[in-house]
């Protein structure tokens, strides 16, 4: 069996120190053998690299956004393993200069390939987002049939848009099989309600594509199985406040964790 966690750790560095230690200590409780992070940051500090250092996982794979010049970005995504990496790669995405990343371990003696993405950014259905999906399926297609895959991350997308159908043709979501559905919402955390420009941003956001004051969550992160696994738990993680805060949370997504057998 082997365990894997997705977590939007938030690229905004503010409150890092304080989140930083809700997530070791979130993350830590649930001892992950993979974990995939998206929004991660090389400076002012690598937070990735810190969270893998404070976890003792001692395989990080860390895939930074690349601009239209090909040159690497300060913020990316990245996964961190307990097992050694026998092939790690990236694939860059067309649109916001996204990026997605695949690793392949071995786990009691079994290949495993965890791939980790964040996807296009905009309210509802998009074409750009359908053809990064696209774009990591097909990618993901070029890998050996009878390879157990899991694809993770923030997709931006809530269940009932395009890109998540096109997800589901070919893999079936974690949390969805365990539990009948998917979350109520991942995202936004009351983490949010820290810092009135993010409030003004989100009632603007809200006002402009939903017509609405009314403030928005839905489902945006996920865990995808292909056909070779099956999903023994699967749990929203790191969905609670910090003791002396109700607004303090590790960020301002949740994280999803499954326990998942490779089937033989």
């Amino acid at each position: 069996m082997v365990k894997v966690a997705t977590i939007n750790i938030l690229f905004d560095l503010k409150e890092w120190t304080q989140r930083r230690e809700l997530l070791v200590e979130g993350l830590a409780a649930e001892n992950a053998d993979l974990i995939a992070l998206q929004e991660v940051v090389k400076l002012p500090e690598d937070t990735g690299a810190w969270l893998a250092e404070k976890l003792d996982m001692p395989y990080l794979y860390l895939a930074p956004k690349v601009n239209d010049e090909g040159t690497a970005l300060s913020e990316g995504i990245a996964i961190l393993s307990r097992y050694p990496f026998v092939k790690q790669e990236m694939l860059a995405l067309k649109g916001q200069n996204r990026v997605a990343q695949y690793v392949q371990v071995v786990v009691d003696g079994q290949p495993l390939v965890l791939c980790n993405g964040h996807y296009y950014w905009y309210p509802g259905s998009h074409r750009d987002r359908d053809i990064q999906v696209q774009q990591v399926l097909d990618w993901l297609g070029q890998l050996p049939p009878e390879l157990p895959v899991v694809a993770v991350g923030d997709f931006n997308g809530t269940p009932e848009t395009s890109a998540i159908a096109l997800m589901r043709q070919q893999f079936t979501s974690a949390y969805a099989a365990h539990h009948g559905q998917e979350p109520v919402y991942t995202c936004p955390t009351p983490l949010v309600r820290r810092n009135w420009k993010k409030v003004l941003w989100h009632t603007l956001r809200q006002l402009r594509f939903n017509h609405t004051l009314r403030p928005w969550r839905g489902t945006l992160d996920y865990i995808f199985v292909n056909h070779h696994l099956r999903v023994k738990n699967c749990q929203l993680i790191l969905n609670q406040p910090a003791s002396n805060s109700r607004t303090l949370y590790p960020s301002d997504h949740f994280g999803i964790m499954a326990d998942l057998y490779i089937l033989h």
